[in-house]
Formats: structure tokens, C-alpha cells, sequence
């Protein structure tokens, strides 16, 4: 701590890189709350405290904005889950079983933050309907990543349809952060979790042929 005798130095002006990510942080916060078109740029600007001219320099429109947002968080999820397949060790028989319900115990630390508010990609989807918008664009991207992350994990797994697997799997995902929204309930990751594991389990027991 600086005594009071001690000068202090004015804090430096914010250069053009902190003031786009300073719109970034409020938008992200914004969106997450209040959603998308409900949004306005004027109230947006004043929350991260920049000038409308801020706005354009470093985005073509608002839609384009939304797009880097989700573009962002999703990168910061994908960092999330690789790190939580990542801590699973190899040398483990159980190894490609563990990975997959790692996916799922992210999920369960995700509905269960005091901050969630819902899924971000899927109400982008819901309020850009049409195919060639940007942040509808970038919700997809993010779904089609997801995936495609579940049917690598499956790959690892001895069962005779992995891809099969993970559209359930993909589901079970989706489902839970649809009703953990709706409902306020955190519990159900935990119930995802659990029907993932049955999932897995009886996969790896069946023959290609009746999966």
C-alpha cells in the first residue's frame, strides 16, 4: 500500500487494445444478463465507459461485436474442458471413460456458478434466426466444436458407434443447460452426469449392431 506522503502516479490512459477489451468484458456481461437485442449501444457504451467511436473502429456493427464475444468465451470454454481432459491421467484403463465425464463435470461447475445465466450460443441462435448473421454464425461454430470434441472423446472409447454416442451425449448437454436455465436448478449437470455415465457404460457393453 502507498503511504499518503508517497506520490502516486496517474494511472496511464487506456490504449486502443484495453478500450475494445473493455467493451468486450461489458458486453459479455450485458449479453449474459439481458440478452442480445434487448441491448443498446448507448447503454452498452456507458457501461464499458468508451466513446461510440470506439465501437466502430473496432467492429463493423453490433452483430459483428456479439460474434467476437461469443467467438471468445468460446475459446476460454474449449481452454476449460481441455484442461479438465488433460488432468486424466493416460497410463488410466479408465482413461477415455474419465475424459468424457470430465466434459460433463465442467458442465456441472458451469450451471452451478451463481452467474449462470444460460447459454450464450443458444439464445444467439434464438434471437439471429437467419443463416448468414454473425452471431448466429458463431453460435454454431461453437456447437459444431463441441461436437466434435465429443466424438474424439467417443473415438478413445472400445464401443461399436461412437458418433452415435456422442449425438446422445451431445444432447444430454444441451438438455441440462436448457433446464438448469429454465428452471434454476443447478442439479441438472448432476442428472446429465449420471445419464452420460449409463450411456457410456452400456455403449461400451453393446455390439455395433444394436447400438
Amino acid at each position: 500500500m502507498t503511504s499518503s506522503s508517497s506520490p502516486v502516479a496517474p494511472p496511464a490512459a487506456a490504449g486502443p487494445s484495453s478500450r475494445r477489451d473493455a467493451l468486450i468484458e461489458a458486453a459479455l456481461e450485458m449479453f449474459s444478463r439481458d440478452g442480445y437485442r434487448a441491448v443498446g449501444i448507448d447503454a452498452l457504451l456507458k457501461q464499458a465507459g468508451v466513446a461510440k467511436m470506439t465501437l466502430y473502429k473496432h467492429f463493423r456493427s453490433k452483430e459483428e461485436l456479439i460474434a467476437v464475444v461469443l467467438d471468445q468465451r468460446s475459446a476460454a470454454i474449449a481452454a476449460a474442458i481441455a484442461a479438465r481432459v488433460k488432468a486424466v491421467p493416460a497410463e488410466d484403463p479408465q482413461a477415455p471413460r474419465l475424459r468424457l465425464l470430465a466434459v460433463f463435470a465442467w458442465l456441472q461447475d458451469w450451471l452451478q456458478d451463481p452467474g449462470f445465466e444460460g447459454c450464450l450460443f443458444i439464445k444467439a441462435a434464438g434471437e439471429y434466426a437467419d443463416e448468414d448473421e454473425l452471431p448466429r454464425q458463431a453460435a454454431l461454430r461453437f456447437k459444431d466444436a463441441c461436437r466434435k470434441l465429443l466424438e474424439e472423446l467417443c473415438g478413445g472409447l472400445d464401443c461399436g458407434d461412437p458418433i452415435g454416442l456422442a449425438r446422445q451425449l451431445e444432447l444430454l448437454m444441451e438438455g441440462a443447460a436448457v433446464v438448469g436455465f429454465m428452471r434454476r436448478d443447478p442439479t441438472a449437470a448432476v442428472a446429465a452426469s449420471e445419464g452420460a455415465a449409463l450411456l457410456i457404460d452400456a455403449a461400451e457393453r453393446a455390439p455395433a449392431s444394436t447400438l
